[in-house]
């Protein structure tokens, strides 16, 4: 044991990388979450969790994490259905001169990816599999999630002369 005079940790086994790494995973799992979080908000908490669970060999900490991820895919189900505030709509709207430039969005419906990545946190909740499988299935749910983000993030409004529209569709009155 190290004397109060001493550089040399009490403690040898844990590292200034872990504490760090604790302080964090604490912070990530203080997050708040809940319908008062928007629809951004929800996707970038949901991916800090599944960059938590990359490399997590801590059982305790990754059933945590999984626990959380599966709360906010939950709280995602029901921000999907809600109406985008403006705020949003602003943020995933296109000026008509930009628009070729832009990518289509992934074919897969949001809400069915959304219950893909429910079902991997399921299992890997469950615990009934292999190390390497979990592995693989972490690294896949990480994948998912943020394909998701990245396509809900995505631009899929154009506003020009004739009001606000969806790319390549009609006008629209009323975005939900």
């Amino acid at each position: 044991m190290a004397n109060a005079d001493s550089n040399t940790p009490a403690r040898p086994e844990i590292t200034p990388q872990q504490l760090a790494f604790a302080d964090s995973l604490a912070t990530l799992l203080k997050k708040p979450q809940g319908a008062a979080l928007d629809l951004f908000q929800i996707l970038d908490i949901c991916q800090q969790y599944a960059d938590g669970l990359i490399g997590n060999d801590n059982h305790t900490e990754c059933m945590a994490l999984c626990g959380r991820l599966f709360a906010g895919l939950e709280i995602l189900k029901n921000a999907l259905k809600a109406p985008l505030p403006d705020h949003l709509i602003e943020q995933l709207t296109l000026k008509e001169s930009v628009v070729d430039e832009y990518r289509n969005p992934l074919s897969i419906e949001s809400e069915t990816l959304r219950e893909y990545c429910a079902a991997l946190t399921i299992a890997l909740l469950n615990h009934q599999d292999l190390p390497e499988q979990r592995e693989h299935m972490v690294g896949i749910l990480y994948e998912m999630i943020f394909v998701l983000a990245e396509d809900l993030k995505a631009p899929r409004f154009v506003r020009g002369s004739g009001g606000l529209k969806m790319i390549g569709g009609e006008a629209l009155h009323g975005v939900y």
